[in-house]
């Protein structure tokens, strides 16, 4: 039987604006929300690939990765994650082998399938939403740039790139968990469908798993939103801007910058963005420390989680982070 290993926790950060804030302001944040983290004793910082979207400036995460790595010294830097289809393999295993070469042993490189939201974006990138389906060909051929055995384009290498190991995770969505255990890569997943679906994803994917270059055993890294305070009502204050925001992108097409609780709360809300609202809080842990740490562990527990990859944005940035030290706390990280 499998010797249990103390829990990780890790942060991922989507670098999402304030209202009345830059993008470059936004962006110095995320670097130094880093060093907290590293500072506090979290595993790993990721940062997250969007395009187009008015509340966020991540948009290109490995340069966002190379910064935050440059700023820190101990804690593992990634993207969760480059969005494969959007990019040519070759060109990202260049990048990930730079940041390797400058990092060694620090950089994660999480990856997902998901496309541009919308046509345009989706055009502007040069891609259509079935390459989504060509995913496994694509991770296939990254993979192997960087241990020797890409045979898509006979001749090419990756420079620098082959030969080094940043971390492979992929990023669960529908078929996410097959394509990671046959590559013997991580696994990162989301509770979205509920636990029950969750991990039976996960033991699909553990029985599933082919050992390799990457990893001998299989890893899971689950991803939930989690915020942590004095009160429980200081805690939802922490989730409620960007829930409002995502509530806005899904009945009026576009993510917003976030605002303070106290706007959102006093605003006429439409039965629909009440509805979103309420979804995205019940599905989020949060609360006091008292109320977070059995929810913590009873959701270690029902998915069998190697780790937990929060991510949390919120306006309050002083009181995100405040949220960030108290979980620190719980896992006596």
């Amino acid at each position: 039987m499998k010797t249990p290993q103390p829990l990780r926790l890790s942060l991922l950060d989507r670098a999402v604006i304030a209202e009345g804030e830059t993008p470059a302001e936004t962006l110095r944040d995320v670097v130094g929300n880093a060093r907290q983290a590293e500072d506090l004793g979290f595993h790993r910082y990721w940062v997250a690939e969007h395009h187009s979207v008015p509340g966020i400036a991540g948009s290109a995460p490995t340069v966002l990765a190379a910064a935050v790595a440059a700023a820190t010294s101990r804690i593992r830097v990634g993207t969760g994650g480059v969005m494969l289809p959007n990019h040519r393999p070759l060109v990202v295993a260049e990048q990930f082998g730079v940041l390797e070469s400058l990092f060694e042993g620090r950089i994660d490189m999480g990856l997902g399938r998901t496309l541009g939201f919308v046509p345009a974006v989706r055009a502007a990138l040069g891609h259509d939403l079935d390459e989504a389906d060509h995913f496994d060909e694509l991770l296939t051929e990254l993979l192997g740039y960087f241990t020797g055995e890409q045979r898509t384009h006979p001749g090419v290498h990756a420079r620098p790139g082959e030969g080094l190991r940043p971390e492979p995770f992929v990023l669960a969505v529908g078929s996410g968990g097959e394509y990671a255990a046959r590559h013997g890569v991580g696994l990162v997943i989301a509770p979205s469908k509920g636990l029950a679906a969750t991990r039976a994803k996960i033991d699909e994917y553990r029985r599933s798993f082919q050992p390799s270059a990457w990893r001998s055993e299989p890893y899971v890294v689950v991803a939930q939103t989690v915020a942590v305070a004095e009160t429980r009502e200081a805690a939802e204050d922490l989730l409620l801007p960007e829930h409002w925001s995502t509530a806005l992108s899904r009945t009026r097409g576009e993510f917003p910058p976030l605002r303070p609780a106290a706007e959102i709360r006093a605003v006429d809300k439409t039965s629909r963005e009440s509805k979103y609202l309420e979804q995205a809080l019940t599905g989020a842990i949060h609360g006091t420390a008292d109320e977070v740490a059995p929810r913590l562990t009873d959701l270690a527990e029902a998915t069998g989680a190697d780790e937990l990859l929060i991510g949390t944005s919120s306006y309050d940035r002083k009181a995100l982070f405040d949220s960030h030290r108290r979980l620190a706390g719980l896992a006596g990280a």
